[in-house]
């Protein structure tokens, strides 16, 4: 069986492009595919930190970098060493810059902003914990949802699921 070194290098936390690659290795059943995982890469020195790892297992590249000298600086070693390089979210960005007609921001990271609806998140995690198992019953009223459920029953995980979600949960042993 042949043995595929994958390379993951993201500028950011490379959890984007480790779902991808997941997603897309589903599709290769059987595959030895080892992983070299390159987060936060937003530097020369970063990147060139990498390179000896590329030299002694070569493989394919899979790449989210925004940083364009960083990006061309990824593809020149690749092209020296004869290594693939994929920029996997280039076709995406690209059909969403021509649908939307404007450029992206160009900018790592985007996605983990701490906005309005990622403290929305945090308070309704923070509201289903106050309120697991039937504790807080007194301002149940403020919760989207509550469930209700004899023992045993997955009411806090499931709780927990919808928390990460937004919304503020309740639950109830029966």
């Amino acid at each position: 069986m042949q043995r595929l070194h994958l390379h993951l290098v993201s500028d950011s936390t490379g959890e984007t492009l480790e779902m991808i690659a997941k997603a897309a290795l589903a599709q290769f059943e059987g595959a030895e595919v080892v992983r070299h995982f390159w987060p936060m890469v937003r530097s020369r020195q970063h990147l060139d930190r990498i390179v000896p790892e590329l030299t002694a297992n070569p493989g394919l590249v899979l790449y989210t970098l925004v940083n364009p000298e960083t990006r061309l600086r990824l593809e020149e070693h690749c092209r020296h060493l004869t290594l693939p390089a994929v920029p996997v979210l280039d076709g995406v960005t690209a059909a969403l810059e021509h649908a939307l007609g404007r450029e992206a921001h160009g900018r790592p990271g985007r996605q983990h902003l701490m906005d309005e609806a990622y403290f929305s998140r945090v308070d309704a995690i923070q509201f289903t914990i106050a309120h697991d198992d039937g504790i807080g019953w007194e301002n149940w009223e403020e919760a989207d949802i509550v469930l209700a459920g004899v023992s045993r029953s997955s009411k806090t995980p499931t709780s927990i699921y919808l928390a990460n979600r937004g919304f503020k949960v309740a639950n109830i042993p029966l």
